[in-house]
Protein backbone atom coordinates (compact mmCIF):
# COMPACT_ATOMS: atom_id res chain seq x y z
CA UNK A 1 0.00 0.00 0.00
CA UNK A 2 1.28 3.51 -0.79
CA UNK A 3 2.28 5.91 1.95
CA UNK A 4 -0.62 8.21 1.06
CA UNK A 5 -3.04 5.30 1.26
CA UNK A 6 -1.69 4.31 4.67
CA UNK A 7 -2.13 7.87 5.91
CA UNK A 8 -5.76 7.89 4.69
CA UNK A 9 -6.46 4.62 6.46
CA UNK A 10 -5.01 5.94 9.71
CA UNK A 11 -7.04 9.14 9.39
CA UNK A 12 -10.24 7.24 8.71
CA UNK A 13 -9.69 5.15 11.83
CA UNK A 14 -9.66 8.24 14.03
CA UNK A 15 -12.83 9.10 15.92
CA UNK A 16 -14.43 12.45 15.06
CA UNK A 17 -15.16 12.82 18.78
CA UNK A 18 -11.49 12.37 19.66
CA UNK A 19 -10.43 14.85 16.98
CA UNK A 20 -13.00 17.36 18.23
CA UNK A 21 -11.73 16.91 21.79
CA UNK A 22 -8.09 17.40 20.80
CA UNK A 23 -8.93 20.49 18.76
CA UNK A 24 -11.01 21.99 21.58
CA UNK A 25 -8.23 21.40 24.13
CA UNK A 26 -5.70 23.00 21.80
CA UNK A 27 -7.96 25.99 21.29
CA UNK A 28 -8.45 26.31 25.07
CA UNK A 29 -4.75 26.10 25.90
CA UNK A 30 -3.76 28.68 23.31
CA UNK A 31 -6.59 30.99 24.38
CA UNK A 32 -5.39 30.64 27.96
CA UNK A 33 -2.02 31.99 26.86
CA UNK A 34 -3.68 34.65 24.70
CA UNK A 35 -5.56 36.12 27.68
CA UNK A 36 -2.84 36.04 30.35
CA UNK A 37 -2.28 39.80 30.30
CA UNK A 38 -5.90 40.90 30.82
CA UNK A 39 -6.40 39.71 34.43
CA UNK A 40 -3.24 41.60 35.42
CA UNK A 41 -4.25 44.79 33.58
CA UNK A 42 -5.07 46.82 36.69
CA UNK A 43 -1.91 45.50 38.39
CA UNK A 44 0.28 46.62 35.49
CA UNK A 45 -1.53 49.96 35.54
CA UNK A 46 -0.72 50.53 39.21
CA UNK A 47 2.84 49.24 39.18
CA UNK A 48 3.88 50.97 35.96
CA UNK A 49 1.77 54.13 36.49
CA UNK A 50 -0.17 53.64 33.26
CA UNK A 51 -3.15 55.72 32.16
CA UNK A 52 -6.57 54.12 31.63
CA UNK A 53 -5.98 54.26 27.87
CA UNK A 54 -2.57 52.60 28.18
CA UNK A 55 -4.07 49.77 30.25
CA UNK A 56 -6.73 49.34 27.57
CA UNK A 57 -4.01 49.21 24.90
CA UNK A 58 -1.99 46.60 26.83
CA UNK A 59 -4.95 44.22 27.14
CA UNK A 60 -6.16 44.90 23.59
CA UNK A 61 -2.92 44.35 21.65
CA UNK A 62 -2.98 40.52 21.90
CA UNK A 63 -6.58 40.64 20.70
CA UNK A 64 -5.84 42.53 17.49
CA UNK A 65 -2.81 40.39 16.62
CA UNK A 66 -4.68 37.18 17.36
CA UNK A 67 -7.42 38.49 15.12
CA UNK A 68 -5.51 39.74 12.09
CA UNK A 69 -3.20 36.74 12.32
CA UNK A 70 -6.15 34.43 11.68
CA UNK A 71 -6.17 35.46 8.03
CA UNK A 72 -2.77 33.96 7.11
CA UNK A 73 -3.19 31.10 9.60
CA UNK A 74 -6.55 30.18 8.08
CA UNK A 75 -5.05 30.21 4.60
CA UNK A 76 -2.12 28.08 5.78
CA UNK A 77 -4.55 25.62 7.36
CA UNK A 78 -6.34 25.21 4.02
CA UNK A 79 -2.96 24.29 2.54
CA UNK A 80 -1.11 22.39 5.31
CA UNK A 81 -3.90 21.04 7.49
CA UNK A 82 -4.53 21.31 11.23
CA UNK A 83 -2.22 18.43 12.10
CA UNK A 84 0.71 20.69 11.19
CA UNK A 85 -0.75 24.02 12.26
CA UNK A 86 -2.03 23.18 15.76
CA UNK A 87 1.36 22.06 17.15
CA UNK A 88 3.20 24.77 15.18
CA UNK A 89 1.13 27.64 16.59
CA UNK A 90 1.33 26.16 20.10
CA UNK A 91 5.13 25.99 20.00
CA UNK A 92 5.49 29.52 18.61
CA UNK A 93 3.22 30.90 21.37
CA UNK A 94 5.58 29.64 24.10
CA UNK A 95 8.25 32.28 23.42
CA UNK A 96 6.12 35.42 23.91
CA UNK A 97 4.44 33.79 26.92
CA UNK A 98 7.80 33.49 28.66
CA UNK A 99 8.84 36.96 27.45
CA UNK A 100 5.83 38.61 29.10
CA UNK A 101 6.33 36.59 32.26
CA UNK A 102 10.04 37.31 32.74
CA UNK A 103 11.03 40.35 30.66
CA UNK A 104 8.08 42.72 30.14
CA UNK A 105 8.43 45.37 32.88
CA UNK A 106 7.42 48.52 30.98
CA UNK A 107 4.56 49.70 28.79
CA UNK A 108 6.65 49.29 25.62
CA UNK A 109 7.78 45.75 26.51
CA UNK A 110 4.22 44.75 27.45
CA UNK A 111 2.98 45.93 24.06
CA UNK A 112 5.77 44.02 22.29
CA UNK A 113 5.16 40.86 24.31
CA UNK A 114 1.40 41.15 23.90
CA UNK A 115 1.84 41.60 20.15
CA UNK A 116 3.46 38.18 19.78
CA UNK A 117 1.32 36.61 22.48
CA UNK A 118 -1.58 37.30 20.12
CA UNK A 119 -0.38 34.36 17.99
CA UNK A 120 -2.18 32.05 20.41
CA UNK A 121 -5.49 33.58 19.37
CA UNK A 122 -5.04 32.43 15.77
CA UNK A 123 -5.78 28.76 16.62
CA UNK A 124 -9.44 29.52 16.05
CA UNK A 125 -8.78 29.62 12.30
CA UNK A 126 -7.03 26.25 12.55
CA UNK A 127 -9.80 24.43 14.38
CA UNK A 128 -12.90 25.55 12.46
CA UNK A 129 -11.98 23.99 9.06
CA UNK A 130 -10.55 20.95 10.88
CA UNK A 131 -13.80 20.24 12.77
CA UNK A 132 -15.92 21.21 9.77
CA UNK A 133 -14.28 18.45 7.68
CA UNK A 134 -14.84 15.77 10.35
CA UNK A 135 -18.63 16.29 10.67
CA UNK A 136 -21.57 16.12 8.24
CA UNK A 137 -23.54 19.33 7.57
CA UNK A 138 -26.46 18.38 9.84
CA UNK A 139 -24.15 18.11 12.88
CA UNK A 140 -21.66 20.88 12.19
CA UNK A 141 -23.43 23.60 14.15
CA UNK A 142 -23.23 21.67 17.41
CA UNK A 143 -19.69 20.37 16.70
CA UNK A 144 -18.39 23.84 15.90
CA UNK A 145 -20.15 25.18 18.98
CA UNK A 146 -18.41 22.58 21.13
CA UNK A 147 -15.07 23.50 19.57
CA UNK A 148 -15.87 27.13 20.32
CA UNK A 149 -16.01 26.22 24.00
CA UNK A 150 -12.23 26.40 23.80
CA UNK A 151 -12.76 30.10 24.46
CA UNK A 152 -13.00 28.88 28.08
CA UNK A 153 -9.25 29.37 28.04
CA UNK A 154 -9.99 33.02 28.76
CA UNK A 155 -12.01 31.93 31.82
CA UNK A 156 -9.13 29.75 33.00
CA UNK A 157 -6.86 32.78 32.73
CA UNK A 158 -9.35 34.96 34.60
CA UNK A 159 -9.80 32.39 37.38
CA UNK A 160 -6.16 31.45 37.92
CA UNK A 161 -3.71 34.14 36.77
CA UNK A 162 -3.99 36.53 39.70
CA UNK A 163 -4.13 33.77 42.31
CA UNK A 164 -1.10 31.94 40.91
CA UNK A 165 0.90 35.16 40.53
CA UNK A 166 0.11 36.19 44.12
CA UNK A 167 0.99 32.77 45.52
CA UNK A 168 4.10 31.88 43.50
CA UNK A 169 5.32 35.09 41.88
CA UNK A 170 4.49 37.04 38.74
CA UNK A 171 6.20 34.67 36.26
CA UNK A 172 4.46 31.54 37.63
CA UNK A 173 1.27 31.57 35.49
CA UNK A 174 3.34 32.22 32.36
CA UNK A 175 5.66 29.31 33.12
CA UNK A 176 2.69 27.01 33.76
CA UNK A 177 1.02 27.92 30.47
CA UNK A 178 4.29 27.47 28.56
CA UNK A 179 4.65 23.93 29.92
CA UNK A 180 1.04 23.09 29.04
CA UNK A 181 1.54 24.46 25.51
CA UNK A 182 4.62 22.29 25.03
CA UNK A 183 2.80 19.15 26.22
CA UNK A 184 -0.15 19.86 23.94
CA UNK A 185 2.10 20.42 20.92
CA UNK A 186 3.63 16.96 21.39
CA UNK A 187 0.25 15.26 21.88
CA UNK A 188 -1.25 17.03 18.86
CA UNK A 189 1.64 16.02 16.62
CA UNK A 190 1.29 12.38 17.67
CA UNK A 191 -2.50 12.00 17.80
CA UNK A 192 -4.11 14.66 15.58
CA UNK A 193 -5.11 13.68 12.04
CA UNK A 194 -6.87 15.63 9.31
CA UNK A 195 -10.17 14.19 8.08
CA UNK A 196 -10.06 11.94 5.00
CA UNK A 197 -12.94 14.11 3.72
CA UNK A 198 -10.87 17.27 3.99
CA UNK A 199 -10.98 19.20 0.67
CA UNK A 200 -7.82 19.07 -1.47
CA UNK A 201 -5.03 21.37 -0.36
CA UNK A 202 -5.50 24.90 -1.62
CA UNK A 203 -3.27 26.08 -4.44
CA UNK A 204 -1.99 29.48 -5.49
CA UNK A 205 -0.42 32.22 -3.42
CA UNK A 206 -1.80 33.11 -0.01
CA UNK A 207 -2.52 36.69 -1.09
CA UNK A 208 -4.42 35.50 -4.16
CA UNK A 209 -6.52 33.05 -2.14
CA UNK A 210 -7.22 35.65 0.52
CA UNK A 211 -8.34 38.20 -2.07
CA UNK A 212 -10.59 35.64 -3.75
CA UNK A 213 -12.14 34.86 -0.37
CA UNK A 214 -12.70 38.52 0.44
CA UNK A 215 -14.60 38.92 -2.84
CA UNK A 216 -17.16 36.29 -1.78
CA UNK A 217 -20.10 38.48 -0.59
CA UNK A 218 -20.99 36.29 2.39
CA UNK A 219 -17.46 36.63 3.76
CA UNK A 220 -17.89 40.31 4.58
CA UNK A 221 -21.45 39.79 5.79
CA UNK A 222 -20.35 37.06 8.19
CA UNK A 223 -17.43 39.22 9.28
CA UNK A 224 -19.75 41.96 10.49
CA UNK A 225 -21.90 39.44 12.38
CA UNK A 226 -18.93 37.85 14.09
CA UNK A 227 -17.38 41.22 14.89
CA UNK A 228 -20.48 41.89 16.97
CA UNK A 229 -20.92 38.43 18.51
CA UNK A 230 -17.43 37.24 19.29
CA UNK A 231 -16.03 40.76 19.39
CA UNK A 232 -18.45 41.67 22.16
CA UNK A 233 -17.46 38.57 24.10
CA UNK A 234 -13.73 39.25 23.73
CA UNK A 235 -14.13 42.90 24.65
CA UNK A 236 -15.84 42.06 27.92
CA UNK A 237 -13.54 39.15 28.71
CA UNK A 238 -10.49 41.46 28.57
CA UNK A 239 -11.96 44.72 29.89
CA UNK A 240 -14.64 43.65 32.39
CA UNK A 241 -12.16 43.38 35.31
CA UNK A 242 -11.05 46.98 34.75
CA UNK A 243 -14.66 48.16 34.41
CA UNK A 244 -15.79 46.43 37.61
CA UNK A 245 -12.87 47.83 39.58
CA UNK A 246 -13.35 51.37 38.29
CA UNK A 247 -17.14 51.57 38.43
CA UNK A 248 -18.01 49.38 41.42
CA UNK A 249 -14.78 49.46 43.50
CA UNK A 250 -14.43 45.69 43.48
CA UNK A 251 -11.18 44.06 44.49
CA UNK A 252 -8.92 42.65 41.82
CA UNK A 253 -9.74 39.07 42.80
CA UNK A 254 -13.50 39.66 42.96
CA UNK A 255 -13.50 41.36 39.55
CA UNK A 256 -11.53 38.49 38.02
CA UNK A 257 -13.91 35.88 39.43
CA UNK A 258 -16.99 37.73 38.17
CA UNK A 259 -15.36 38.06 34.75
CA UNK A 260 -14.65 34.34 34.75
CA UNK A 261 -18.34 33.70 35.43
CA UNK A 262 -19.25 35.90 32.46
CA UNK A 263 -16.83 33.96 30.25
CA UNK A 264 -18.02 30.54 31.43
CA UNK A 265 -21.65 31.39 30.64
CA UNK A 266 -20.69 32.69 27.18
CA UNK A 267 -18.66 29.55 26.52
CA UNK A 268 -21.49 27.24 27.57
CA UNK A 269 -23.94 29.21 25.42
CA UNK A 270 -21.82 28.78 22.30
CA UNK A 271 -22.75 25.14 21.54
CA UNK A 272 -26.34 26.01 22.45
CA UNK A 273 -26.30 28.58 19.65
CA UNK A 274 -24.86 25.97 17.29
CA UNK A 275 -27.46 23.38 18.32
CA UNK A 276 -30.32 25.85 17.86
CA UNK A 277 -28.92 26.70 14.43
CA UNK A 278 -28.91 23.01 13.45
CA UNK A 279 -32.48 22.65 14.68
CA UNK A 280 -33.91 25.85 13.20
CA UNK A 281 -31.58 28.15 11.24
CA UNK A 282 -28.72 30.49 12.22
CA UNK A 283 -30.49 33.66 11.03
CA UNK A 284 -33.34 33.82 13.59
CA UNK A 285 -30.96 32.66 16.31
CA UNK A 286 -28.51 35.46 15.51
CA UNK A 287 -31.24 38.10 15.25
CA UNK A 288 -32.76 37.19 18.62
CA UNK A 289 -29.33 37.16 20.27
CA UNK A 290 -28.36 40.62 19.02
CA UNK A 291 -31.70 42.21 19.94
CA UNK A 292 -31.39 40.83 23.47
CA UNK A 293 -27.76 41.91 23.79
CA UNK A 294 -28.71 45.43 22.69
CA UNK A 295 -31.45 45.64 25.31
CA UNK A 296 -29.05 44.44 28.03
CA UNK A 297 -26.46 47.04 26.99
CA UNK A 298 -29.09 49.75 27.55
CA UNK A 299 -29.76 48.27 31.00
CA UNK A 300 -26.03 48.35 31.78
CA UNK A 301 -25.84 51.98 30.64
CA UNK A 302 -28.29 52.93 33.41
CA UNK A 303 -25.60 51.97 35.95
CA UNK A 304 -28.00 50.29 38.34
CA UNK A 305 -26.80 48.34 41.36
CA UNK A 306 -24.52 45.45 40.49
CA UNK A 307 -26.90 43.10 42.29
CA UNK A 308 -29.26 42.18 40.81
CA UNK A 309 -29.80 44.44 37.76
CA UNK A 310 -26.17 44.82 36.68
CA UNK A 311 -25.45 41.13 37.10
CA UNK A 312 -28.56 40.17 35.11
CA UNK A 313 -27.56 42.52 32.30
CA UNK A 314 -24.03 41.16 32.00
CA UNK A 315 -25.02 37.50 32.32
CA UNK A 316 -27.70 37.93 29.65
CA UNK A 317 -25.15 39.61 27.38
CA UNK A 318 -22.75 36.73 28.02
CA UNK A 319 -25.36 34.14 27.04
CA UNK A 320 -26.53 35.93 23.92
CA UNK A 321 -23.08 36.89 22.64
CA UNK A 322 -21.86 33.35 23.22
CA UNK A 323 -24.84 31.82 21.42
CA UNK A 324 -24.42 34.30 18.55
CA UNK A 325 -20.78 33.24 18.16
CA UNK A 326 -21.85 29.60 17.82
CA UNK A 327 -24.64 30.45 15.40
CA UNK A 328 -22.33 32.52 13.20
CA UNK A 329 -20.06 29.58 12.42
CA UNK A 330 -23.02 27.31 11.91
CA UNK A 331 -23.86 29.78 9.14
CA UNK A 332 -20.27 29.68 7.84
CA UNK A 333 -20.56 25.88 7.53
CA UNK A 334 -23.70 26.35 5.40
CA UNK A 335 -22.57 29.08 3.02
CA UNK A 336 -18.75 28.89 2.63
CA UNK A 337 -17.70 27.28 -0.69
CA UNK A 338 -15.91 23.91 -0.33
CA UNK A 339 -12.17 24.22 0.19
CA UNK A 340 -12.41 27.81 1.48
CA UNK A 341 -13.63 27.22 5.04
CA UNK A 342 -10.17 27.93 6.49
CA UNK A 343 -9.74 31.12 4.50
CA UNK A 344 -13.29 32.30 5.23
CA UNK A 345 -12.82 31.42 8.89
CA UNK A 346 -9.57 33.36 8.98
CA UNK A 347 -11.19 36.53 7.68
CA UNK A 348 -14.38 36.17 9.72
CA UNK A 349 -12.36 35.27 12.81
CA UNK A 350 -10.13 38.29 12.26
CA UNK A 351 -13.20 40.49 12.13
CA UNK A 352 -14.42 38.96 15.38
CA UNK A 353 -11.15 39.66 17.12
CA UNK A 354 -11.02 43.19 15.72
CA UNK A 355 -14.53 43.63 17.05
CA UNK A 356 -13.04 42.87 20.45
CA UNK A 357 -10.09 45.23 19.98
CA UNK A 358 -11.88 48.56 19.69
CA UNK A 359 -14.49 48.44 22.53
CA UNK A 360 -11.86 48.35 25.33
CA UNK A 361 -10.14 51.35 23.77
CA UNK A 362 -13.48 53.15 23.44
CA UNK A 363 -14.44 52.25 27.01
CA UNK A 364 -11.09 53.50 28.31
CA UNK A 365 -11.34 56.74 26.34
CA UNK A 366 -14.97 57.34 27.38
CA UNK A 367 -14.18 56.71 31.03
CA UNK A 368 -11.13 58.96 30.89
CA UNK A 369 -13.16 61.78 29.32
CA UNK A 370 -16.43 61.50 31.26
CA UNK A 371 -15.68 59.45 34.39
CA UNK A 372 -18.45 57.00 33.41
CA UNK A 373 -19.12 54.23 30.90
CA UNK A 374 -22.66 55.26 29.86
CA UNK A 375 -21.79 56.42 26.35
CA UNK A 376 -19.80 53.25 25.71
CA UNK A 377 -22.75 50.99 26.60
CA UNK A 378 -25.15 53.03 24.49
CA UNK A 379 -22.81 52.68 21.50
CA UNK A 380 -22.76 48.91 22.14
CA UNK A 381 -26.57 48.84 22.17
CA UNK A 382 -26.83 50.72 18.87
CA UNK A 383 -24.25 48.40 17.29
CA UNK A 384 -26.05 45.24 18.43
CA UNK A 385 -29.44 46.40 17.20
CA UNK A 386 -27.97 47.54 13.89
CA UNK A 387 -26.33 44.15 13.31
CA UNK A 388 -29.61 42.42 14.22
CA UNK A 389 -31.36 44.36 11.43
CA UNK A 390 -28.52 43.64 9.02
CA UNK A 391 -28.72 39.91 9.81
CA UNK A 392 -32.47 39.68 9.37
CA UNK A 393 -32.62 41.45 6.01
CA UNK A 394 -29.55 41.36 3.68
CA UNK A 395 -27.85 38.35 5.29
CA UNK A 396 -31.07 36.34 5.36
CA UNK A 397 -31.55 36.94 1.63
CA UNK A 398 -27.94 35.98 0.89
CA UNK A 399 -28.17 32.77 2.94
CA UNK A 400 -31.07 31.60 0.78
CA UNK A 401 -28.88 31.91 -2.31
CA UNK A 402 -25.87 30.08 -0.85
CA UNK A 403 -27.38 27.22 1.15
CA UNK A 404 -29.27 24.93 -1.25
CA UNK A 405 -29.02 21.93 1.08
CA UNK A 406 -29.97 23.72 4.28
CA UNK A 407 -33.27 22.96 5.86
CA UNK A 408 -35.43 25.27 7.90
CA UNK A 409 -34.65 28.39 5.91
CA UNK A 410 -36.29 31.41 7.56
Amino acid sequence: MSQAGQHTDRSAARSPGLMLTLATVGFLVNFWAWNLVAPLGSTYGTELDLTAFQVSAVVAVPVIVGSVGRIPIGALTDRLGARVMFPAVSVVTILPTLFVGFVANSFALLVIGGFFLGIGGTTFAVGIPFVNAWYPPARRGLALGIFGMGTAGTAVAAFTTVAIADAYGRPAPFVLVSVVLAIYAVVAWVALRDSPDRPPAATGSMLQRTWQTVKIPVTLQLSLIYAMGFGGFVAFSVYLPTYLINDFDLTRTDASLRTAGFIVLAVVARPVGGWLSDRFHPIPVLTACFVTAGAMAVLAALRLELLPAGTVAFLAMAATLGAASGACFALVARVAPPGTVGSVTGIVGAAGGLGGFFPPLVMGAVYGATGAYTIGFLLLALSALGVAAFTWWPVRRASRDHAPTAKGQP
